[in-house]
């Protein structure tokens, strides 16, 4: 699994601390439909959401919103240069990895980008 795919299930999976008790399940007709029901539309995650949710019960001030190092930390992973560049490897990164905050800038961008591409929610001024 990558680091991308990592940081795509913490945030995707995450159940919120006070999440209202769903509804028992409708009982089901006695009679089969006559046709088969659509399949349910896929879900979409409010990223800023659940990040907000898990920095709202986080002891430090994250700034996940502009850096790549806090959404790291604020999701539980390892944040450290090494595994930034292997992220940066991952999502195709050109730039000079030695210049880390250049890469650090274009990482956020791009997790925040892909996270939007494959069902996040992100405000547009995230994604920009």
């Amino acid at each position: 699994m990558g680091i991308f795919s990592n940081i795509m299930g913490k945030i995707f999976n995450h159940k919120p601390k006070a999440a209202p008790a769903a509804p028992p399940p409708a009982a089901a007709p006695t009679q089969a439909p006559a046709a088969a029901a659509p399949a349910p539309p896929p879900q979409v995650i409010d990223v800023t959401g659940v990040l907000d949710d898990l920095a709202a019960s986080n002891p430090q001030k994250l700034d996940w919103r502009h850096s790549i190092v806090d959404l790291m930390k604020l999701v539980g992973m390892e944040s450290s240069l090494a595994e930034r560049k292997e992220l940066a490897d991952e999502l195709g990164y050109s730039g000079d990895k030695s210049d880390s905050a250049s890469m650090n800038i274009w990482l956020h961008k791009q997790v925040i980008k892909k996270l939007s591409e494959n069902g996040g929610k992100v405000p547009a001024e995230l994604v920009d």
